[in-house]
């Protein structure tokens, strides 16, 4: 770990930086939860194989936004530096907002992958990193700690320089799910495909049974016991009625709303 408090060091820093393909970057940042944020830390990693932390930069750039200015400058713009983020658009808003070019973000790239290739409680840092990689029994709960204070403890660097480590892992890991299940349609087997839809629907038409099931236990449970709301479903007050309609009426009612569906040719036939 490269801890960086003089300006003229950071800089050069940069500079070196400034040759890398990809930069796994994370923020600290101090009274995160107030109207004021102030940019604390930049930690940064370029070497994607070092699981220690001993390559990782710590820029301190708390008392200096000149220095931000210019890592902005150096490296957020440029476009032949690909930054890799987790939630990225936390970071970029104290890291060149709109200016920042070639940003990749971990979580984002999660959100593309369905639950049954990428089964997780939640799309946080520690999660993806505990369930994709071999880190296990990450700490987090110096995440909230004052990273306004001077000098910094032992534990918030140690902290502040795995970050950039957990990214760059998870980063790789997610890069090779997405490439593992990407599918090319001219090529795709039918027959496979039809006969895991099939396993899929039976299991799905189980589950959905069940959850209907269950659901409508709860609403009469909580009817008779006279609990209108808990921690995870609330009673409407709604009546819902159910009408059937001339499909043909249906269609004339929909498009009197400006609603602009195309009904004609079921209707002709």
């Amino acid at each position: 770990m490269f801890y960086l408090i003089d300006s003229n060091d950071i800089k050069k820093a940069i500079e070196k930086l400034t040759t890398a393909n990809f930069l796994w970057i994370d923020t600290e940042v101090a009274d995160y939860n107030t109207r004021q944020p102030r940019l604390s830390l930049i930690q940064l990693l370029a070497e994607s194989q070092d699981l220690l932390g001993d390559d990782v930069y710590i820029f301190d750039v708390l008392k200096n936004p000149d220095l931000t200015n210019f890592f902005i400058e150096k490296i957020m713009v440029n476009p032949d530096i690909e930054k890799v983020f987790h939630n990225a658009k936390y970071d970029i808003k104290f890291l060149g907002k709109n200016q920042a070019k070639n940003i990749t973000c971990t979580w984002e790239m999660s959100k593309k992958l369905p639950y049954y290739i990428l089964s997780v409680s939640d799309l946080k840092l520690k999660t993806l990193a505990e369930k994709l990689t071999n880190f296990k029994n990450i700490d987090k709960e110096l995440q909230g700690s004052d990273w306004g204070q001077r000098p910094l403890t032992e534990k918030q660097l140690e902290y502040a320089k795995m970050d950039p480590v957990y990214l760059a892992q998870v980063h790789l890991a997610l890069l090779e799910l997405i490439q593992q299940n990407n599918s090319e349609p001219a090529t795709d087997n039918l027959d496979e495909l039809t006969h895991r839809y099939q396993e899929v629907l039976h299991e799905w038409k189980l589950l959905d049974s069940e959850i209907s099931h269950i659901l409508e236990r709860i609403k009469l449970a909580m009817q008779a016991q006279n609990i209108s709301e808990t921690s995870t479903f609330k009673l409407s007050s709604v009546q819902r009625t159910t009408q059937k309609v001339n499909f043909a009426d249906l269609a004339t009612l929909v498009k009197s709303q400006g609603i602009d569906l195309d009904f004609t040719e079921i209707i002709n036939n």
